[in-house]
Order: structure tokens, then sequence, then C-alpha cells
């Protein structure tokens, strides 16, 4: 059976065959037309103050009739049928995939989100817009509820609102998931890869450990390698379709793609060039069709990064935002950022899926690393894990070794065809432009997990690679697609151990074990590790428990890396409004909040004890108890107070 599906014979003086490219299926187009949707919705009615129920009501209706009257714009089914799937589903990779999808979706349904992102600020910024009726300028030491992008925000936001719980937010990363494998292909092809070589790597590079964990998760990094491609291939499109109405719509497409990847990710602003190189000559289009266009680029500019640019403006003065940050995480040495990040992609994306010396390694990296390093980048830099998580892994160790086994291959295969050396066309400027982009970000950027971060540069910066003939021989070598199986096999296992949603009875194994080996360490922190994931959908649960059950407004006072989420539950019956430290007791009594509960995290951090507050505030201690939510951490005293009525 062909690892890759149906053989296409090369011959060193042939040309390669012509590429029949698959039509845009309607589900990219109508995924971007929900996505513009449900961020235009959530600003507009922000605006009026009606973020509520009837207000979306509202707004899902008028979507409805713009549907039911831009139907016949939506492209046909292409090749996407459903004996054509089945008939793909015959061989290893597209079958490996549909498994993978078919895990994925088993654990979305079985765990809740667990993300630290999504628990600390994506979800419970949402829950106080809801509550207030309208996107504000939060009050809070979680800086990053305000200053980030929120189009992933407006795209759950309905979610929350409607069913009270937040277990289908991984559903629109699925969804996005689901769709990578045809866009790969349509990009790789249409920048020069082979059809044989973008065939493989369509479900290959899915199996990215970034786009497998957050394919069932609540985060927004890997939703966004889903607009970067959709906005690259729309413009690629737009450059074979001709003077017609197809490119028209397809530059209409990828301008609405672009505005949601920057308003999903701001990290993704340099990938603007490669976008810009492949939409620059068909600029005359837009201009000629300038009514309509303007009203796309209405909507893009509310869907993008500009509101919350705006804002930011606004509140603190940095376009960014990124000046409230308590700690620095924009850099002013380019080539140390460039050196730092590299650095960090490299040992992240290399580093094994099982890594138990993960702990000694990072010590003996400290030791490595310069000390100005380390101080300018953000804290938890230069770091790695025992396990790939999706708080920070990249596309990790089998795409990675793959793409550069493959790239190195391809330099000791000599292509004899005449004239294969490809000269420097504005389509070999664009393929290659994303390196430049993500050099632009690491210069810039001094954030931890870059890793993750960059997961919409990805799919971008393997066509480069992967181009040429020589690499269309490359994936029929044996050794090739043994390794190709390997990076398969160990998809499935990162999957299944991942402590965010384990497919084994981790906890009760391990648990078993460490009864029969009491003195082993690995096997200690291996059960607390687990133990600790399994409780973080409800971190401060026993927190929730001290407060009275009659209390409907809850003050929080806490780190930014602390989550308020537990204290919202069930949703819907609670608010939480935060508070700093310096905020006085008529604050306090201002906002009509009785019961407030206290990290001891933050307290440690900002030279103060729970006594000392106390007396600062006026608030009397009502009670206490300890709550592990990291692992680095430890255990961390929680504290619930009361002010006089």
């Amino acid at each position: 059976m062909p690892l890759l599906g149906r053989t296409i014979r090369l011959t060193p003086a042939a040309n390669p065959p012509t590429v029949r490219f698959l039509k845009m299926p309607p589900f990219v187009q109508l995924w971007i037309w929900v996505s513009a949707f449900a961020t235009l919705a959530g600003w507009a009615l922000s605006a009026v103050g009606q973020l509520n129920r009837a207000g979306y009501a509202l707004a899902f209706a008028a979507f409805a009739i713009f549907i039911f009257f831009a139907r016949k714009n939506l492209a046909g089914p292409g090749n996407f049928r459903a004996k054509k799937i089945f008939h793909r589903l015959r061989h290893p990779l597209p079958l490996s995939f549909f498994t993978l999808a078919v895990l994925i979706f088993i654990g979305g349904m079985i765990y809740p989100p667990t993300n630290f992102m999504a628990l600390t600020y994506h979800i419970p910024r949402v829950l106080q817009w809801l509550a207030a009726g309208r996107w504000y300028w939060i009050h809070t030491s979680v800086v990053r509820m305000n200053y980030t992008g929120c189009d992933f925000e407006w795209l759950f936001a309905p979610l929350l609102l409607f069913t009270k719980s937040d277990r289908a937010i991984f559903l629109l990363n699925f969804f996005s998931f689901l769709m990578l494998p045809g866009l790969v292909f349509s990009v790789f092809t249409r920048f020069g890869v082979h059809p044989r070589v973008a065939r493989a790597w369509m479900w290959l590079l899915p199996t990215g450990y970034i786009f497998l964990l957050q394919a069932g998760s609540a985060d927004n990094d890997a939703i966004s390698a889903f607009y970067a491609l959709a906005a690259i291939d729309f413009a690629l499109r737009a450059g074979k379709s001709g003077r017609g109405q197809g490119g028209l719509s397809d530059l209409w497409h990828s301008i609405l793609a672009t505005a949601l990847l920057t308003g999903t990710k701001p990290v993704s602003l340099p990938l603007l060039l490669p976008w810009l190189i492949l939409v620059w000559p068909r600029l005359h289009l837009l201009w000629r069709h300038w009514l309509p266009t303007l009203a796309v680029l209405g909507v893009a500019i509310i869907a993008s990064f500009f509101p919350i640019a705006l804002m930011n403006k606004l509140h603190c003065g940095d376009w960014m935002g990124t000046s409230i940050e308590p700690t620095s995480v924009d850099l002013h040495n380019p080539l140390l950022g460039i050196a730092g990040n590299g650095f960090e992609l490299l040992q992240d994306n290399l580093a094994p899926p099982l890594f138990p010396v993960a702990q000694k390694w990072d010590n003996e990296v400290a030791r490595f690393i310069p000390s100005n390093w380390i101080k300018d980048f953000q804290g938890g830099f230069f770091t790695t894990g025992e396990l790939p998580t999706e708080d920070w892994a990249g596309v990790g160790f089998g795409v990675t070794g793959l793409l550069l086994i493959s790239a190195i291959a391809g330099l000791f295969i000599h292509d004899p065809r005449p004239g294969s050396t490809p000269r420097f066309t504005p389509l070999i400027f664009a393929r290659v432009s994303p390196w430049l982009a993500l050099l632009a970000y690491c210069a810039k950027a001094g954030m931890a997990t870059p890793a993750r971060l960059i997961a919409p540069y990805y799919p971008l910066l393997f066509p480069s690679l992967l181009a040429g003939a020589a690499q269309a021989q490359i994936i029929r070598r044996p050794w090739w697609r043994l390794i190709a199986g390997i990076v398969v096999f160990l998809a499935f296992v990162v999957l299944a151990v991942s402590p965010d949603r384990p497919l084994w009875p981790a906890k009760t194994i391990l648990s078993a074990l460490s009864a029969r080996h009491p003195q082993s360490r690995e096997i200690s922190r291996a059960w607390n590790v687990y133990d600790i994931y399994s409780k973080r959908a409800d971190p401060l649960a026993s927190v929730r428990a001290l407060l009275p059950p009659d209390v409907k407004v809850v003050g929080f006072v806490a780190g930014a890396d602390d989550s308020d989420f537990s204290l919202w539950l069930p949703l819907g019956e609670r608010r939480v409004k935060h508070f700093l430290l310096s905020d006085s007791t008529a604050h306090f009594h201002q906002e009509d909040v009785n019961y407030v509960v206290v990290g001891g995290w933050y307290l440690q951090r900002s030279g103060l004890t729970i006594d000392e507050w106390l007396k600062q505030s006026g608030a009397r201690l009502v009670a206490n108890t300890n709550v592990t939510l990291k692992v680095s951490e430890g255990p961390q005293p929680w504290f619930v107070v009361q002010f006089a009525s």
C-alpha cells in the first residue's frame, strides 16, 4: 500500500505535473464570514451596551439574512466528496489524521478547558464584558485582559452567553483544525511545492504538537494558523483568477482573513509582509470596484487589531499595550532578540516529546546563557517542559526533525532538468518572506513560550524548504517513509499522554506505581502533574466553597497569572470584580463588594503579609486554604476576607 496515496512518477527530464488545484471549499469562506461577523457583532453590540441575548438574537437574524443573499457566492464543494474522502482513508497518512481528529474530539468532549491562558484571561475577560453588557477596560492586575487581541473571544462569547458553559469552546479550534490539510496543500502547491510533497505534508504538518493539542483547547494560537493560511491562499488564488469576479472575491476574503489574523494574534503583524507582496499587484482590481471594497475594508478594520490598538493608545498611551505588563516583553536589542528567540525556538521544537530531564537541562541552559540575556526576556524564557503542553509547545520534535532532514537531503539531490534553477520572482520572494517576518518578530519580542506564539508562522515557513523536484524524490525513499511513520506515532503518543486531556488512566496507573515505588521522585512528580492538571478547569473550587452561597458579587485581588474563573461558577449566578492591592476601602464599598478573595502568592510577591493588608484595607479574615495552581509554585495560600457593610 503506498504511504502517500496516488503515486505520481517523476522523471528528471520531465517538467513537474500540472497541478489541478482544489476549489476553495465553502467551509473556509463560511468560517471566515462567521469569524468576521462574530467580531463585528461583538464590537457593535458593545457600542450600544447590548452585549446580551436579545442583542445577539438580532445579530444572528441579520447574519442569516446575509447568508441567504450571499449563498450563491460560496464556492462549490470542489473535490470534497464523501466517496473521495473515504477513498483517501485507505492510505495511512489521511487515516492517521482522521484517527487523531477523532481522538481530539473525544478528549474535547470528555475534558473541560484547562488551558492556562484561557482560564486566566480569555474566558474571564468575556465574562466581564457579558456581565457589563459591553466591552470595557477592566480594572485588574491581569493586564492581558485588556490589551491583547480579542477576535477569538468575540467568536466564543455567544457560546458562553447562551450555553452558560465553556465546554463547547474547543469546537472552534477543532473545526479550524479539520480545514488545515486542504489549506496546507493549496498554499504549498501554489508556492511551488511538488503536489506529491504537498500531499504528504498536508497530513503531517497538522500533527505538529501545537495544532494537535490546541485543536481540543480554548486557546487562540492554533486557530490563527488557519487565518494565516486562508489569507495567503486567497491572495495566491486572486493572482490566478484573472480580472473577473473570482479574483475580486478572493481578494476580499484575503483581506478579511488577514484582518482576523491580526485581531486574534497581534504577534502575527509581521506576516503582513508576504501578504502584501502577493496582494500588491492586484490592488488595481480593488480600486475598480471601490464601493463594495470600501464595505469589506470597513468590516476588516473592525475585525483587525485596530480597535484594540486604539483602546490601548487611549488607555495606556501604547498602540500594542505591552507597556502595562509588569515585566518588559519588548526588546531593544534586535541581535539579542534574534539570538535568544532563535535558541528558544530550536530548543522547544527539538526537545524530545518525553523529556524527563527537562529541569536538569534548564539548569544547564541557565549556566550557559549569559545573565544579561535572561534578564532582558520575560520570566519563563529559556525553559522547556517534560511533556509538550498547549501552553508552550511548537510544532515539536517529530515535524521539525523531518523537515530539517528533508531540507538537508534536498541539498544533495541535483535536479538535472534544464533551467531548473529558479529565477527570483515576486512569488519566490513571497515564499521566502515569512522567514523575514519571523526575524522581525524575534528582533522585537521578549515574551516567553515563543514556540507557541509563532503558531501562524509555521505553515508559511515550510514551502521555502520543501519546494523543488528533489523533495518529490526524497519522499519516495524508504527511510523518509519510516521517519514519517515515526512522526505520526509520536503525534499519537503526545496526544494520549497530554496532561491537559490524557487519553489513558493516568492518575490510576501512577497512583498504583507510586504505592509500589514510594521513593521514586519521577513517579511522584508525574502523579503530581496529572493531579494538578485534572483540577485546572476549576482551580479555586476549594476557595469558592468558603464563600457564603448567597453572595452575588465577589472581589478578586490576585496576580497577573491567577485565574478567577472558579469564582464565576456556576456561570450566570455570580459576578467577579477585580481590585488592586493599592485600592482604598472606599473603592471596595463603591463597587458594592463585601467578600473578597485574596491570593497569598500575590501578597508575597508584593512584599505584604495578609495581616498587613487587612490592617491597611480595614477588612477581616473569614477563612483561608491552600491551593496549587502551578507545579512550579507548589501550594499557595488563598484568603477570603470581608468588608463591613
